[in-house]
């Protein structure tokens, strides 16, 4: 299957988020169940520069731009990568959404249209690469035009929408839809007009054969008010096409048999060296070394979806208990300045570090003995699978992805052997409070808490896995796509 994965970032080469970590090991598990695949994306300043042997495939003239198309491969992998090369669009310094005050681009509009301009030609094979796609696989709303783009073609390729996190939505002013040159038949709410502004994640939500998002229960959550931004009612109509698909994790990048970012390796015939990465991370938090102490890790983004004033507002409770807090993350300023601060207060049982460190994110991983993540929605969650990875106990609410994944430790899911964490029953500092006393009465029995260990390492989250699973959807997506056949007029 001839595969085309469009997305806005893709790690190694650029990440802010769960997005980047799909695209960078999505498509890397087709490949390597034998799909061929390419990967397409902005050509950004820090991202030209890492591809191995970049060449210029086409050139093209869009929206009053010079264009090219550079392939290269990503490194240290076989995966093609193609690059839309549009001066003055993409090669900026830093975040590739956000400006140096955290404000989104003013052009974000424009250079995600042009994106998926670039991305609907190439679908439609009009470079002369003498490549067409089967499928094209597009990731959240900087993508979202091109399935739109397509549904405008005679025949096209099959289309998949993934929604990573509904609440971005790529919403811009209406003169921006005029502006950008759309069909004047998408100024509706049947298309991509969402309450008088122009939404870019409707042209996939409405156009796309398949939607699908990254966990099973976060696809029944958006088809509720509670999670749908608006959008559930258009969801639910689009139902019979909507299914969710839990995200992998690369093995590859987080194992603690063999992570090189780790001091000391360990596996789940072999725990001692998850002890010996507690004590290492203690030293690099600044912590003191008590190796009977609980350890509670957190890496995150500093912000309300994930919970973080909860725990601000249960920290000095929390901080009462027999436990230790090491925290990595960055976000909303108010909550740094606040976590900051009780750290200050605080220095023998909680340390912050502010910003994202990928080796630090390893060692917090293997070092802590529970992760803390009570997110009020989750349309997947990677560290609560790292965690499980990792023998490191999540303690997390029961939304989205971590419902799929977390199972609640009590006297039946024990003798089950089906537990693998706590959940925090519900949206307020008490119950989180709560979840964590439950956790500590846990943790003084080894025995148990060992058994609660091993059950979440043998779980399988690689993307192999969840490739399998995209393979089934892009065949669906096919069946669905009545304009891949000839016109019978």
């Amino acid at each position: 299957m001839r595969i085309l994965f469009a997305a806005s970032e893709a790690y190694p080469l650029i990440k802010t988020g769960g997005l980047g970590d799909v695209a960078g090991s999505l498509p890397r598990a087709l490949l390597e169940l034998g799909q061929d695949v390419r990967l397409i994306l902005p050509a950004y300043a820090t991202v030209l520069g890492q591809l191995e042997a970049p060449r210029t495939l086409a050139e093209f003239s869009e929206a009053g731009q010079s264009v090219s198309v550079v392939e290269g491969q990503m490194p240290e992998s076989p995966l093609k990568v193609w690059l839309v090369d549009a001066p003055g669009y993409f090669d900026r310094p830093g975040n590739p959404y956000l400006d140096s005050n955290g404000q989104p681009w003013a052009d974000n509009a424009e250079r995600f249209a042009l994106f998926s301009r670039m991305v609907t030609r190439l679908a439609l094979n009009q470079a002369g690469l003498d490549w067409a796609p089967d499928i094209v696989h597009c990731n959240d709303w900087q993508t979202g035009l091109a399935p739109a783009l397509l549904d405008l073609a005679t025949q096209r390729p099959a289309t998949v929408f993934t929604i990573h996190n509904l609440a971005y939505q790529g919403l811009f002013p209406e003169d921006t839809f005029h502006k950008l040159g759309l069909p004047a038949s998408w100024w509706s709410h049947h298309a991509l007009e969402f309450h008088n502004q122009l939404s870019f994640i409707k042209g996939g939500l409405v156009f796309a054969d398949r939607i699908n998002t990254v966990s099973p229960t976060y696809a029944r959550e958006i088809q509720t008010a509670e999670f749908g931004y608006g959008l559930e009612g258009l969801l639910r109509h689009r139902s019979a096409a909507l299914s969710g698909i839990l995200n992998g994790i690369d093995t590859r990048e987080w194992d603690p048999a063999s992570d090189p970012l780790l001091e000391h390796h360990y596996d789940l015939h072999d725990l001692s060296g998850k002890q010996a990465n507690k004590q290492v991370l203690q030293s690099i938090m600044g912590l003191p070394d008590k190796p009977v102490t609980a350890v509670i890790g957190l890496i995150s983004r500093l912000v309300s979806q994930k919970g973080i004033d909860l725990i601000i507002e249960a920290m000095p409770d929390l901080l009462k208990l027999p436990l230790q807090f090491s925290l990595l993350g960055s976000g909303d300023r108010d909550m740094e300045t606040r976590l900051l601060k009780l750290a200050e207060q605080y220095p023998q049982k909680l340390a912050v570090r502010i910003g994202y460190d990928e080796t630090l994110a390893h060692r917090i991983e293997a070092g802590a003995d529970m992760y803390l993540m009570p997110s009020r929605f989750e349309p997947c969650g990677l560290n609560q699978m790292y965690s499980l990875h990792y023998g490191t106990v999540p303690i997390v609410r029961n939304v989205g992805g971590l419902a799929d994944t977390v199972v609640d430790t009590s006297a039946k899911t024990l003798a089950e052997s089906r537990a693998n964490g706590f959940i925090i029953d519900s949206d307020d500092s008490s119950a989180l409070i709560k979840a964590v006393k439950r956790a500590l009465r846990r943790f003084r029995d080894k025995a148990q808490w060992q058994q609660l260990q091993l059950t979440g390492m043998q779980a399988d989250f690689s993307w192999q896995h969840s490739a399998r699973k995209y393979l089934s959807l892009y065949l669906q997506a096919q069946h669905d796509n009545r304009k891949s056949l000839p016109d019978p007029g």
